[in-house]
């Protein structure tokens, strides 16, 4: 029986990854990003980073710390990380020319955080209120109901979840990886536009709707 509740809680915790995996977010446009840059080991490397905030999270869940926190803590989030990205969207699009063409990092002009996709998949998760607000409602009750049935069950709805988002942001960084021989200097520098703007409409959208960035049914 133990055999059977862990596969379904792994194959469980992979639907749902896969599911908000493919929603597109800041953390995607940012591996787009590093992985013309760094190629495609960045894509693992941004979930890595990911996977620290999700193992940190579970943790305090199954302590019940995380019951503790409130709005006022999603709307602090939601106005401090939408900013963070708002910043990071403008110098990613400030540097877009001279990286197409030059091959520089972009966002080298202010914030060396982009230098490091670990980094910057640990950023990005943190900096999203909907990442908080799911984690804090549906996550954390997923989570405690695997715990219920053992603690190898709880790790294998984990394990799920994250072999989900390291199977999908992979195959993103190794297609855009190879955007450096496959790309033209101006479809670089476009693609770099696209993304930083997309962190830019993040980042506005988070701090405009700080006191309610998501409606849960």
């Amino acid at each position: 029986m133990l055999t059977i509740e862990t596969f379904k809680a792994l194959l469980l915790g992979f639907t749902i990854g896969l599911t908000g995996a493919l929603v597109p977010g800041p953390m995607l446009f940012a591996t787009i990003e590093l992985s013309l840059k760094k190629g495609w080991l960045a894509g693992p490397k941004v979930v890595f980073g990911h996977m620290l905030v999700e193992l940190v999270l579970s943790v305090l869940i199954l302590f019940g710390v995380a019951s503790l926190m409130g709005s006022g803590t999603i709307s602090a989030i939601s106005v401090i990380g939408g900013l963070a990205l708002v910043i990071f969207g403008l110098l990613t699009a400030k540097d877009a020319k001279a990286a197409a063409s030059a091959g520089i990092p972009p966002g080298t002009s202010g914030l060396k955080l982009s230098s490091s996709p670990i980094a910057l998949g640990f950023f990005t998760s943190v900096s999203n209120p909907y990442f908080w607000i799911w984690w804090l409602t549906a996550g954390s009750a997923l989570v405690l109901r695997a715990y219920e049935l053992g603690a190898l069950v709880s790790l294998a709805y984990l394990l799920g979840h994250w072999t989900a988002d390291l199977s999908w942001f992979t195959a993103v960084s190794g297609s855009f990886s190879r955007g450096k021989t496959l790309f033209s200097g101006r479809t670089h520098e476009m693609v770099l536009y696209v993304c930083g703007g997309f962190l830019v409409i993040f980042g506005l959208y988070f701090m405009l709707n700080y006191n309610n960035p998501i409606q849960l049914s």
